[in-house]
């Protein structure tokens, strides 16, 4: 990377624009969301263990050395996806610096940054409580739903660093947007028991975790039905947009959610029926969180904050009382 492009990306959080504050809470989402895929691909390849401690990558060293009873593909796998925890840091330390330094600053945005490089740091720690409890599938779980939730926290401030700090103004009707919190709720009711699903189907991440001891049939069946009442809750929310004639982003959001819905239900049926291999899990996984983003754009774009002021604005009442 050239010196000028070093110097523009470090400007870009100690010097910071709306525009690449906004960038940095972007970059959040997409590591945040991607962190969560690699994390699943580490269990799907059977390499959730390939660092068997913690902090450490084995009892004697902090990188991957030979070991006699672990694959070194799987060693190279997991700890690879350790390696990119220290990105997902650096992002949300970015986040929260730009957040700081923003002229003039806004205590609503600082608030969300602050949450990034926290709930990276806990993520950590809970990492190494997955790995400590060889992959007992609560553990795991837990870990994949506090990515959600910073995923949701990282898109409430990308959302947030694009407009005012008035407050919140319905752009819908008082009953649409509660269908729009509905929708919220089943879909994060949906994740929940889709890591009930995963943590009792075959994927455990390794030989020795442990599984949840449901009949995986009446989880997968309740999953498919909770995906039912989620894409019915799009199906309303979209047709009340259309014909309450809502803003057009608002409307075009829930199209987009209800297209991303079906791919990833599409996905969904097809793993079922060929008896859930890795690759497609994985396509499932990359799925739920773009349905969860997609969800949280919806309701978002349901309600208004106000614009950001003029930026030239102080300087041009300066200029005009000769300043």
């Amino acid at each position: 990377m050239s010196g000028v492009n070093l110097r523009s990306l470090h400007q870009s959080f100690w010097t910071p624009t709306r525009r690449s504050m906004r960038g940095w809470a972007l970059a959040a989402v997409v590591v945040n969301a991607g962190i969560t895929v690699t994390g699943a691909a580490v269990r799907l390849t059977g390499s959730g263990l390939g660092c068997p401690t913690w902090p450490r990558c084995t009892p004697d060293s902090f990188i991957p050395v030979a070991h006699p009873e672990i694959s070194p593909i799987n060693t190279a796998i997991e700890f690879g996806n350790r390696m990119l925890t220290f990105l997902v840091l650096a992002v949300a330390v970015a986040c929260f610096l730009a957040a700081l330094r923003l002229t003039p600053r806004r205590s609503s945005l600082l608030r969300l940054a602050a949450l990034q490089p926290v709930g990276v740091l806990t993520q950590g720690l809970w990492g190494g409580l997955v790995v400590r409890s060889a992959l007992n599938p609560v553990t795991v779980s837990v870990h994949f739903l506090v990515s959600i939730g910073m995923i949701a926290a990282a898109y409430a401030l990308y959302a947030r660093s694009g407009e005012g700090d008035e407050p919140p103004r319905r752009l819908v009707h008082r009953d649409i947007r509660t269908l729009g919190f509905a929708l919220v709720g089943s879909v994060l009711v949906l994740l929940v028991a889709g890591v009930v699903v995963t943590g009792t189907g075959p994927h455990s991440g390794d030989e020795a975790a442990s599984r949840f001891s449901f009949d995986i049939e009446t989880v997968a069946r309740i999953h498919a039905d909770l995906v039912w009442i989620a894409v019915g809750l799009t199906i309303a929310l979209a047709f009340a947009l259309h014909v309450t004639n809502a803003p057009g982003l608002a409307r075009r959001a829930a199209l987009v959610l209800f297209a991303v819905e079906l791919a990833q239900g599409v996905i969904g049926y097809v793993q079922y029926f060929l008896a859930v291999p890795a690759f497609l899990v994985g396509l499932h996984v990359l799925g739920s969180t773009l349905v969860w983003i997609a969800t949280l754009r919806v309701v978002f774009l349901m309600r208004s904050r106000g614009s950001l002021p003029d930026a030239t604005a102080p300087q041009a009442k300066a200029a005009q009382v000769g300043i």
